[in-house]
């Protein structure tokens, strides 16, 4: 894993994102959203950035695109965990206005944030929800598309790309393939679990 901002538990970092300034979007939060869930998970999820829901509870995911999520990861048929058993995480800790993309100079102020989250949960698997996770994982601009599915490597750790709950909303079609994502999830898990 790459060198980042050296601190030494997860609350000393949830401590420091509560007080960020490092870009426009601490003008406009209502609070950060930090991340959620076990923190010695072997799976960790990755998004893009908090919703407004996100915004008024100080949790990632509990919105409809996080219901959904909930769903794909508690399902008997796909996932078969508790939610409470998985990490949770966005690149961004502030929403963007309007649930705009982030913009490349917000996701630079926030990845190290999210890298030392990483280090700190040392996850098994990442799953990254979404293209500008992927892309911010992979140093790429590849669409979703060539992406989803598809397994890279991530500083040693399997990364596992899927559709974003969110895009799963709007494109229903892509359902399916993201629920084969979580089958294909489910297995990876079982092969550590060995």
């Amino acid at each position: 894993m790459p060198k980042n901002i050296p601190l030494p538990t997860l609350s000393a970092l949830q401590q420091t994102i509560s007080t960020c300034t490092k870009c426009e979007l601490c003008k406009t939060r209502k609070q950060t959203v930090f991340g959620s869930g076990n923190p010695n998970a072997d799976i960790m999820f990755i998004g893009e950035a908090p919703g407004a829901d996100e915004d008024e509870q100080g949790l990632p995911f509990v919105g409809r695109a996080g219901q959904l999520l909930t769903k794909m990861i508690e399902e008997p048929r796909s996932l078969n965990l508790p939610r409470s058993e998985v990490y949770i995480a966005n690149i961004l800790k502030c929403r963007p206005p309007g649930n705009r993309k982030p913009l490349p100079a917000e996701v630079a102020q926030c990845e190290p944030y999210l890298i030392t989250q990483i280090e700190l949960i040392k996850p098994r698997i990442i799953c990254a929800l979404g293209a500008t996770s992927a892309n911010t994982l992979l140093k790429n601009n590849t669409p979703i598309g060539a992406m989803r599915g598809q397994t890279f490597d991530y500083h040693g750790v399997p990364l596992l790309i899927t559709y974003h709950p969110a895009a799963l909303l709007r494109n229903p079609n892509w359902k399916k393939p993201a629920w084969d994502d979580m089958l294909t999830l489910r297995a990876m898990y079982d092969k550590l679990k060995k």
